[in-house]
């Protein structure tokens, strides 16, 4: 199995707990900023961390829960049961040198994001998710921008989720953005939580650089995580099953400039007129 693919360890408790260290490995030996948990917890459970020097967002996939953190409560957030209600997230910013603590009220998934924190934002609930259409025909997705870099909430996180229907793809054309040579391309190490409705399905990632020295096609099934630490990265999703992913971006400056694979642009260009 590529070392870019992580299962869950199991099914309750912190299931993915990807850090700087453990995401290091023979294609991926750079991998520096971005963290990424994933807690399963019952109805009365609590999950609790130090943030140390990194910024959290926590986004509670599916379920209820009581957030507090930074000294203060947050009070009970949560509204969707199933991540393909596609209903916004309920999400919360808390900065390095802090901690946080969620108790669910009822089942829940809570995701864990995290990038080097700079003490530049305060502690918050983040508001003002809307919906985005991008991409044409089977090329189509809807995207929740949690904290991209329109939203000022964060020293280094960007955090988005996808909505891919069934048969259509995503991240696409295939794009990269594994240059430190801002405007024209920012370097951003990347994660994506896979999640299939109905959860047997399967679809595929494609992790590659334009020189061929990476090259991992990937079959992930629900609840799989991917790292793209360089390369371009698209999903396929079959037909019957739609996919959603959470992606987690950090890299030395929080902007996302990348650049589509030049053998495929035209897509992009075909599709902007």
């Amino acid at each position: 199995m590529s070392d870019l693919l992580r299962k869950p360890a199991g099914t309750t408790g912190k299931v993915h707990d990807i850090t700087v260290d453990n995401a290091k490995g023979p294609k991926s030996p750079d991998w520096g900023y971005v963290g990424f948990g994933l807690y399963h917890l019952k109805a009365g459970e609590t999950a609790a961390e130090e943030t140390g020097d990194r910024e959290v967002i926590l986004v509670l996939v599916e379920g209820k829960a009581e957030i507090s953190g930074a000294g203060e409560d947050f009070g009970l957030l949560g509204e969707r049961m199933s991540v393909f209600e596609r209903k916004k997230p309920h999400c919360v910013y808390l900065p390095d040198g802090t901690s946080w603590s969620a108790t669910a009220a009822t089942d829940c998934v809570l995701a864990v994001c995290t990038a080097p924190g700079k003490s530049g934002h305060k502690a918050c609930v983040i508001t003002g998710i809307d919906e985005v259409v991008r991409g044409k025909g089977a090329n189509t997705r809807y995207i929740h921008p949690i904290a991209m870099e329109e939203s000022d909430v964060a020293d280094s996180l960007l955090v988005t989720e996808v909505f891919t229907p069934p048969g259509n793809w995503s991240s696409y054309p295939p794009h990269r953005h594994d240059e430190d040579n801002f405007p024209e391309m920012t370097y951003l190490e990347e994660t994506y939580y896979h999640r299939l409705n109905p959860k047997q399905g399967f679809a595929f990632q494609r992790v590659f650089t334009e020189d061929g020295a990476l090259d991992e096609t990937m079959t992930v099934s629900d609840g799989d995580v991917v790292l793209v630490p360089r390369g371009h990265h698209p999903c396929g999703a079959p037909h019957g099953y739609e996919l959603y992913y959470l992606n987690v971006m950090a890299g030395p400056i929080r902007k996302w400039r990348f650049r589509n694979h030049p053998d495929h642009d035209w897509i992009a260009r075909r599709d902007a007129e």
